[in-house]
C-alpha cells in the first residue's frame, strides 16, 4: 500500500476484559504512519457497531451473527468465582458448581456466559451491569461469575476469585465486517493476531528481508574464504603443471654427472 491508498486510521474496537496492547505494539511498529484508534465497546453492542462501521475490526466475545461478520477465534477464558476474601470457597483451589448451590450467585444484565441454567439461588433482581455486581458481592449480598480477565479487571483488595468447573466458558475472537476483499489493513491486523512476520506474503507486500550485522560479517568471511581457497587451488593447479611438463619437476632436469 503506498501514497493514498493508505486509510488516515484504523479503528480496533474491544470489549471489557480483553486486552489488546501487544498486538497494537506490533501494528505502530510495522505502521508507524497509520495511527491505531481503540474503541471500547460492551459486549452486547460490539456487533452492531463493527456491522454499521464504527470499527473496521474488533476483539469481540463470541457468538457474532456470521451472515454479516467474519470471525477468527483466538482464545478461550477459564469462567471463575468472584467471592470475598473469607469466603469458605477460598480454602480450595477449584469450585464446581453443585459447591454454589446454596450461595445467591448474581446475573448481570451484561453477563456474557451463556447458561442453560444458573447455579445456586437468583438474587431478588439482576444488577444493571458485571461492576455493579462486584460491588454487591463485597457486600457479601452474593457471588459472580464471570471470565477470568474480568475478574481481573475489577480487581478489589477484600475480592478474590476461583476457577469454575464445568462452567460455560467465553471465546474471543476477531471479527469485522464481511467484505470481498477483505481491505488491506483488516488483513494487516489478521497478520500481526496471527503472528505472521512483517515480511509475510499475506498482507502487504512483503519488504525483501535486510540481514543483520552477525549475518554480514558471516558473509564476508565466508567470501574472504572462497578467494584464499581459490588462490590455493590455482597455485597448486600451476604447481601440478610445472611437474607434468616432461614428468619431472621443472628446474630438475635429469641426474647431476658424476666426476
Amino acid at each position: 500500500m503506498t501514497g493514498s491508498d493508505i486509510p488516515s486510521s484504523f479503528r480496533l474496537a474491544y470489549v471489557p476484559g480483553v486486552t489488546p496492547t501487544k498486538w497494537v505494539r506490533v501494528w505502530h511498529e510495522r505502521l508507524p504512519g497509520t495511527p491505531l484508534e481503540l474503541v471500547q465497546v460492551p459486549p452486547a453492542d460490539a456487533g452492531r457497531l463493527l456491522a454499521d462501521g464504527g470499527a473496521e475490526a474488533g476483539l469481540v466475545r463470541l457468538p457474532v451473527d456470521r451472515d454479516v461478520l467474519s470471525a477468527i477465534p483466538l482464545y478461550t477464558e477459564t469462567t471463575v468465582v468472584v467471592i470475598p476474601k473469607d469466603h469458605a470457597a477460598t480454602a480450595a483451589e477449584e469450585v464446581t458448581l453443585p459447591d454454589l448451590a446454596d450461595e445467591i450467585v448474581l446475573h448481570p444484565l451484561d453477563d456474557v456466559l451463556d447458561w442453560e441454567t444458573l447455579p445456586g439461588r437468583p438474587a431478588i433482581e439482576r444488577p444493571a451491569s458485571t461492576a455493579d455486581a462486584i460491588e454487591l458481592v463485597a457486600a457479601g449480598v452474593g457471588v459472580l461469575l464471570v471470565p477470568q480477565s474480568l475478574a481481573r479487571l475489577h480487581h478489589r483488595k477484600d475480592l478474590t476469585y476461583r476457577p469454575v468447573l464445568e462452567a460455560p466458558e467465553s471465546r474471543v475472537a476477531l471479527s469485522w465486517p464481511q467484505e470481498e476483499p477483505t481491505p488491506d489493513l483488516v488483513e494487516e491486523f489478521i497478520g500481526i493476531v496471527r503472528g505472521r512476520t512483517v515480511n509475510s506474503t499475506r498482507g502487504r507486500a512483503a519488504t525483501p528481508p535486510q540481514p543483520s550485522a552477525k549475518e554480514k560479517a558471516k558473509a564476508k568471511a565466508k567470501r574472504a574464504g572462497t578467494a584464499t581457497g581459490s588462490a590455493r587451488k590455482q597455485a597448486a593447479t600451476g604447481r601440478r603443471a610445472g611437474t607434468a611438463k616432461g614428468g619431472k619437476p621443472a628446474g630438475k632436469r635429469g641426474k647431476p654427472r658424476g666426476r
